[in-house]
C-alpha cells in the first residue's frame, strides 16, 4: 500500500510495463540512435484519444502516441564528472540525495539521481492515427504541433510564461510558416523529412512512416550538437 505519497519498498519498478507496452502497440515506434552522449530513461509517455460515439462514450482507439525520454551526457565519458549536472535548488538536490525514514526502492533512487542531470523531454515521438485528417495530421502540423508541446512544457521561464494555465497571445508558438524540407537518417538510410530551424530554444524534425503513422524528434538546441538525431526501429 502507498501512504502519505510514499512508495513501497517492495513496489515494483513500473518500467518494465511501459516497455512491455510498447513492444505491444500494432504501428511502429522509433527512438535515437544508441550514442554516448544518450541515455534512454526507462519507461515512455502514452497518449490515446478514442472515437466518440457522441453518447458520451468511445467506439475504440482513433489516434496513439508514444514519446522518449533521454539524459544527455556533455561529458560521456565519465558520467560521474560533476560538469554533466544542472544547476539544481539546494532543496531539490536535498530531496534526491538523502533518503526518507520509510526508505525507497532501488529503482527509485536510480531514477531520482537522473534529475540532477538535463532530460530531453518526451524527445521523440511516434504518433499513429486511424483515419489522418489530411490537415490536422499532416506531417507539418504534427511536427508544430510536437514543438510547441516542448516548448509550452519545458521553456516557460525562457518564454515568459507564467506557472500554471494562463492566456497569452501565442506569439512564442512555432508556425506552419516555419516548416522545411529537411531529410534525416531512419535505420540507416536518409529519409525525406520536415524540420523547424528557426526557433531558438529547440530544433525539430520530422518524417512520415506510412499513410497513419508520422514519428518526430524535438530537442533542446543548446545540447543538438551533441547529439545525432539519427533513428532506429524501436526493439
Amino acid at each position: 500500500m502507498e501512504y502519505a505519497g510514499a512508495v513501497p519498498m517492495d513496489a515494483p519498478d513500473p518500467s518494465a510495463g511501459f516497455e512491455a507496452r510498447v513492444r505491444g502497440l500494432s504501428y511502429p515506434v522509433f527512438q535515437l540512435r544508441p550514442q554516448p552522449s544518450l541515455t534512454h530513461i526507462p519507461g515512455a509517455s502514452f497518449m490515446e484519444m478514442g472515437t466518440p460515439t457522441g453518447l458520451g462514450a468511445s467506439a475504440g482507439v482513433a489516434e496513439s502516441s508514444v514519446s522518449f525520454n533521454y539524459t544527455l551526457w556533455r561529458h560521456p565519458d565519465d558520467h560521474s564528472d560533476p560538469r554533466n549536472e544542472v544547476e539544481l535548488d539546494p532543496g531539490i538536490r536535498r530531496s534526491i540525495d538523502e533518503e526518507p525514514p520509510w526508505g525507497r526502492p532501488a529503482w527509485l533512487i536510480e531514477r531520482a539521481q537522473l534529475l540532477k542531470y538535463p532530460m530531453l523531454w518526451e524527445a521523440v515521438r511516434s504518433s499513429w492515427q486511424a483515419s489522418p485528417d489530411r490537415e490536422r495530421h499532416s506531417l507539418a502540423q504534427q511536427l508544430v504541433d510536437h514543438t510547441n508541446h516542448i516548448l509550452r512544457n519545458r521553456f516557460r521561464e525562457e518564454l515568459g510564461l507564467p506557472d500554471g494555465p494562463s492566456e497569452d497571445d501565442g506569439g512564442w508558438e512555432a508556425k506552419l510558416s516555419a516548416v522545411r524540407d529537411a531529410s534525416v537518417a531512419v535505420d540507416g538510410q536518409d529519409r525525406p523529412a520536415v524540420q523547424i530551424d528557426t526557433d531558438p530554444f529547440v530544433y525539430a524534425v520530422g518524417f512520415r512512416v506510412d499513410e497513419n503513422v508520422v514519428c518526430t524528434t524535438v530537442v533542446p538546441r543548446d545540447g543538438l550538437p551533441l547529439i545525432d538525431l539519427a533513428l532506429v526501429a524501436y526493439d
